[in-house]
């Protein structure tokens, strides 16, 4: 039932940020005054539907522009959602999570948690935001002085998916200028989209700059995990179900976590709860549950 809940809020919340209906009919691109303000998860500028911002593209938009200058909105932004909620915004508010969730959905293939090297490759997000998102477009300024937004441009698969393959199948002249670049970032989104069919959400894993940034906060965001210690026998079912493959009892607010609950639902202790609920509580619960529980 947890689980069906947060594809539905996944599903509203990505109509509600895309729901400019007439860019889809026309191909066009909303432009309007809510384009001024971030939404929390990735949603590309350029999606014909977008009624808001994405904030990795409005933060290099920002690094890149000739005048340089410290883009305070976009960073007090991703500053306060990831205070308040950490990775929750990965795993709840995200469209193209969304989109890997329901990949990973097809009954086809075996399926995976991790890639081989799992550990190694999750450092790759931080080094996508480090160089991609932050130093090569407030660097690698061309003749003009203007900088380029480097992620968008070469590697983002939810803007090729939400907005360069609608404009690009709506609009001719964009399909006669259609040229490498475009081939490769097709490329992109199809290697992340077979992957997410065999491996669970693996650009949120490896890739994803946004996802690198509210890792930051996971650990000390408003809403958070704890867990019972005390409550807690160790059994190992929460990391079963993970599919973060996170231990837990050991670190409930890994930086890979992003509160999809489902530890909460099969933790037999009643060991795990969720910020705001008393730490009691599960000592509570288990002295009235008795030892069948377990």
């Amino acid at each position: 039932m947890g689980s069906r809940i947060r594809l539905w809020v996944q599903a509203a919340f990505a109509a509600l940020t895309n729901g400019y209906f007439y860019g889809f009919v026309t191909g066009s691109i909303y432009t309007g005054p809510l384009k001024k303000a971030c939404v929390p998860g990735l949603n590309c500028y350029s999606c014909p539907g977008a009624l808001g911002s994405c904030p990795i593209g409005s933060l290099q938009s920002a690094l890149a522009g000739r005048e340089k200058s410290f883009p305070f909105y976009v960073v007090g932004f991703l500053l306060l959602f990831g205070s308040v909620f950490g990775r929750t915004v990965c795993g709840w508010l995200c469209p193209f999570g969304l989109v890997q969730d329901l990949l990973y959905k097809i009954p086809f293939m075996k399926k995976r948690k991790n890639l081989p090297g799992h550990r190694f490759l999750t450092k790759g997000k931080y080094l996508v935001l480090a160089l991609f998102v932050i130093l090569l477009p407030l660097l690698a300024a061309g003749i003009q002085g203007q900088g380029k937004p480097w992620f968008c441009q070469y590697i983002c698969p939810s803007g090729t998916l939400f907005a360069g393959i609608p404009l690009v199948g709506m609009t001719e002249s964009l399909r006669e200028t259609a040229g490498v670049l475009f081939g490769w970032k097709v490329l992109v989104l199809l290697a992340v989209a077979l992957l997410a069919v065999w491996v669970f959400r693996p650009f949120c894993k490896y890739l994803c700059p946004l996802g690198a940034f509210y890792s930051f906060f996971n650990s000390f965001a408003v809403f958070r995990y704890q867990v019972d210690t005390q409550a807690c026998v160790r059994c190992g079912k929460c990391r079963e179900v993970c599919k973060m493959d996170i231990r837990t009892w050991e670190t409930p607010n890994h930086p890979e976590c992003i509160r999809c609950g489902e530890c909460v639902k099969a933790c037999a202790a009643d060991a795990i709860h969720r910020t705001g609920r008393a730490v009691g509580s599960a000592k509570k619960h288990i002295l009235h549950s008795g030892p069948h529980r377990f």
